[in-house]
């Protein structure tokens, strides 16, 4: 009989943007974990059938946690998750001396901690590029193989999720590994989603009824001046007069040029980043209307479902940091549709 049920568990679940692509990949996920209370709250409001485990992974048991979702060792389909990356940099190398001393760093380890106990048949690990260079991926790598997991040079790769049908240039570690053989590479999209097929058809802020579209921007008259002059669709500051250009731009002209620039209609949008609805952030103002990106707008880009829920009891400012610290659903869809059709493979 064909496996119809596969289960998953999300750690470092954040707001939910793994869960929602394993959701749609056909993965039950029994559960997610997850210290931060507002991202917690966001992960309850979408995943009501999904158990959340607020608090300090470092504090959690996961034999109680097989134990609390009726799980054996062994049984888990795909153990998935994506470590705080904040510790990580692109300067870090894999020489344990010159690295610089972060705890989120070792937070990698709690991951293998839930690994040796839950032993699940395949893993899903999501992170910055950097993490490649770092040593904790090399001792990653020597204990999936110590327990048995299938571990060749597709272990950890690279991937934009431009080529895998999110609207955004978003560079990220993708380790995977099996106990079963080799988990087939996800297909890439025909071609890109672009900023133009992910937010065109939104009404005007303030007019759509939705909280995360109508929230009001505060600029200054100075600032609204300077976004009012960007050119439409791909501007940059650079293309207005240096008159108005603010002391810091005027200082360092070179510096963090994609700064009050403006997103391009058929063009992916840049990496989505906590700072996202924030024009002195990055490239994040609208390709025609003077303001900066909604969070509506941000979290669509990153291609959560429209009406998928954030909560506001941080504000504004924590809301977009959880929006684009957020997996991208669908580039976690693609990988995890191959994962199942794995497992799968390795049952019949």
């Amino acid at each position: 009989m064909t496996k119809t049920n596969y289960t998953a568990i999300d750690l470092f679940c954040g707001a939910g943007g793994l869960t929602v692509g394993l959701k749609k990949a056909g993965f039950q996920v029994l559960a997610g974990i997850e210290k931060d209370p507002i991202a917690a709250e966001t992960y309850r409001m979408n995943n009501r059938k999904s158990r959340m485990y607020k608090g300090d992974i470092r504090d959690m048991c996961p034999e109680q946690v097989m134990s609390d979702l009726g799980l054996k060792r062994g049984s888990l389909d795909i153990l998935a998750g994506c470590p705080p990356c904040q510790g990580f940099s692109s300067h870090r190398t894999r020489n344990k001396a010159a690295s610089i001393h972060d705890d989120r760093n070792d937070l990698i380890f709690e991951f293998v901690r839930f690994i040796e106990a839950m032993l699940p048949k395949t893993v899903m690990l999501e992170n910055v590029p950097a993490l490649a260079k770092d040593w904790r991926i090399d001792e990653l790598q020597i204990k999936l193989r110590s327990l048995g997991y299938h571990v060749d040079d597709a272990f950890a790769q690279i991937k934009n999720a431009a080529d895998y049908g999110v609207p955004q240039r978003r560079k990220r570690l993708l380790v995977k590994a099996s106990r079963f053989g080799v988990i087939p590479e996800a297909e890439t999209a025909p071609q890109r989603r672009t900023v133009k097929d992910a937010i065109s058809g939104l009404m005007p802020p303030g007019r759509s009824g939705d909280p995360l579209h109508d929230l009001r921007e505060l600029r200054s008259e100075k600032v609204q001046t300077i976004i009012s002059l960007v050119p439409k669709n791909g501007g940059s500051r650079s293309d207005i007069p240096k008159k108005y250009w603010l002391d810091c731009h005027v200082r360092r002209p070179d510096s963090y040029r994609d700064v009050y620039g403006r997103m391009a209609w058929a063009d992916v949008a840049p990496t989505i980043t906590g700072g996202c609805t924030n024009p002195s952030k990055g490239r994040f103002l609208h390709p025609e209307e003077d303001r900066a990106i909604t969070l509506r707008e941000a979290a669509l880009l990153q291609t959560f479902p429209p009406k998928y829920r954030f909560s506001m009891a941080g504000g504004k400012d924590a809301a977009a940091l959880m929006i684009g610290n957020a997996l991208p659903p669908e580039f976690i869809r693609r990988q995890a549709v191959q994962f199942k059709a794995h497992l799968r493979g390795v049952e019949t």
